[in-house]
């Protein structure tokens, strides 16, 4: 057997701390890209507050990010036939910063 079949079949050990388990909330999304690389950054927005903050940031590979994008679409599928539809406001959310990069939203 090659190594390459070994560690296919081998099962993945994840280790999650205290600290990470207790997650981290986030209520906006902003992506940027390059050519190499997806960033991902996870802000906290409070109402009236002039400022929002970064309370996370995830910076992946291209197919990494098509491989989330893919895995969260199912689990939304999933989520509104158990739930229903998941409705979205209707003004989107403008943003005052540019974080620079292509932009995009979530």
């Amino acid at each position: 057997m090659r190594n390459e079949e070994l560690e296919e079949n081998q099962p993945l050990n994840i280790e999650l701390s205290e600290e990470i388990a207790e997650g981290i909330y986030a209520n906006l999304a902003m992506i940027a890209h390059s050519h190499t690389e997806f960033v991902i950054d996870f802000i906290s927005m409070l109402p009236g507050m002039p400022k929002a903050k970064v309370r996370s940031r995830i910076i992946t590979t291209p197919e990494h990010a098509k491989r989330f994008l893919m895995a969260l679409k199912d689990n939304i599928e999933k989520y509104e036939d158990t739930f229903g539809k998941i409705r979205l406001a209707e003004e989107p959310v403008r943003f005052p910063i540019n974080f620079g990069g292509t932009m995009g939203e979530a």
